[in-house]
């Protein structure tokens, strides 16, 4: 099966071919820019004056003015052949040994996961690192808040370097230390500081991992935690065993899915809007709530509906339908089972009788599990080709260049979480690795 990135390619020509023609093409892509470069946007992003995430799903999300850019990549690698830049990553791989070690999420584009040492998740790649205390460099091909993740738990002499700077995640942009602080100002003016007779605070702060290192030692501060999405429900338990409600953040439909999953009605899950005063809400509706969501959401996940479901099941009865938790509620509810990553992928692997599959998460994924269980039938709910548009940004000519680098003794795109900020953090960090499911 080829890959996402070869599918696009293939598309885009179709299209244009069939723009001249007047003929048209079955499949399609949510932006004809994912066929060009990562540099490009790096170049237009420079030229503009302003950050954006790039095409793919969150491309109508508007980047903050700090969201990190990314340089010019030398023109050697974006003139380079696949096979040429094969050879250079593979040799400069070779060169470096143990002493530099490759972390590839799920949802990386397969051009590069093919030079991953390990593959996984956030929080799984995380913990490989910890695996190679010999490694002098982690290239983490993620987002920018994974590499965050993995400096805090890293030694201080490991650099940790992403490959493109501009690997940012829009959903953890959408809530940042400022506005988190004045929610947790005005939360704490309405609900006072004292416990009740049971020991437990007023609220405890919980961040999703696919948040800034700032919202971890936010956290880490005030008595909070993090969480993934394998763990989402042990650590809102173990929040409520220390306080009245929790302020979930940034993802609203993780929050809103695990909270309901565990019994709390939606009317005690109000939102928190950032630009409004109280977050849009009345001061009864937040003493009567048990889950505070924040205002945010996946780019990515929030494209699957429950029409996608309904016409998978209409075209293939007894259909397996596995979704994101990050997905909305209805489709969440609508398909048969919902989990992180990890979850449907041993799902898949689980199933012992030739089964389709029609998933609910990022393409990239979805087509590698296609192509690794040919024995079922595997495809993505959504049907235009729309990846991630950050990790996108990472492609294997910013792994060759990161390489090389690493071979002359230069370690760029160094990511670095300040002391006073990783301390903290790390301390939320922990108190989710020791919430197992």
């Amino acid at each position: 099966m080829s890959s996402v990135n070869t599918a696009i390619q293939l598309i885009t020509r179709e299209q244009a071919a069939s723009s001249a023609t007047g003929l048209a093409t079955g499949a399609s892509t949510c932006s004809p820019a994912l066929a060009r470069g990562p540099w490009d946007y790096d170049l237009a992003e420079a030229l503009a004056g302003v950050p954006a995430y790039g095409p793919g799903a969150s491309v109508a999300d508007v980047a903050p003015a700090s969201t990190p850019r990314q340089g010019q990549l030398p023109e050697e690698y974006k003139l380079a052949s696949d096979a040429e830049l094969d050879l250079r990553i593979r040799a400069a791989k070779a060169a470096l040994g143990d002493r530099a070690v490759v972390l590839g999420h799920f949802y990386q584009r397969d051009e590069v996961i093919e030079y991953a040492d390990f593959v996984g998740d956030s929080f799984q790649l995380a913990n490989a690192a910890l695996t190679r205390p010999d490694a002098e460099a982690i290239i983490f091909c993620g987002v920018h808040f994974m590499a965050e993740t993995a400096d805090i738990l890293s030694r201080p002499d490991q650099a940790v370097i992403l490959p493109n700077l501009a690997a940012g995640c829009s959903m953890a942009d959408m809530a940042d230390i400022d506005s988190v602080t004045e929610c947790w100002e005005q939360l704490e003016e309405l609900f006072g500081t004292e416990p009740d007779a049971d020991g437990r605070v007023p609220v405890i702060p919980v961040t999703y991992m696919n948040s800034s290192a700032a919202l971890k030692g936010f956290c880490g501060e005030h008595g909070g935690i993090v969480c993934t999405s394998s763990n989402a429900a042990t650590v809102l338990e173990w929040a409520f065993e220390r306080g009245q409600r929790v302020l979930f953040f940034p993802d609203q439909h993780l929050g809103r899915n695990t909270a309901k999953a565990m019994g709390v009605p939606l009317e005690q899950m109000p939102m928190w809007n950032p630009r409004k005063d109280l977050g849009g809400n009345n001061e009864q509706t937040l003493l009567d709530s048990r889950v505070i969501l924040w205002h945010g959401f996946c780019s990515v996940h929030k494209r699957f509906n429950v029409g996608q479901i309904e016409k998978a099941r209409a075209e293939f009865p007894g259909v397996q339908v596995i979704v994101h938790p990050e997905c909305p509620m209805e489709v969440v509810d609508a398909a048969d089972s919902a989990g992180s990553t990890d979850f449907i992928r041993k799902a898949i692997a689980g199933a012992t009788e030739p089964t389709t599959f029609a998933i609910g998460t990022e393409i990239n994924m979805v087509n590698r599990l296609a192509a690794e269980y040919p024995q079922h039938t595997i495809f993505c709910l959504d049907p235009v080709i729309c990846p991630c548009s950050t990790m996108y940004r990472i492609h294997p000519g910013y792994l060759a260049w990161v390489l090389e680098a690493l071979v002359r003794g230069e370690a760029v795109n160094r990511i670095t979480v300040a002391d006073d900020v990783a301390a903290p953090a790390k301390v939320a960090l922990e108190r989710m690795l020791a919430a197992r499911p």
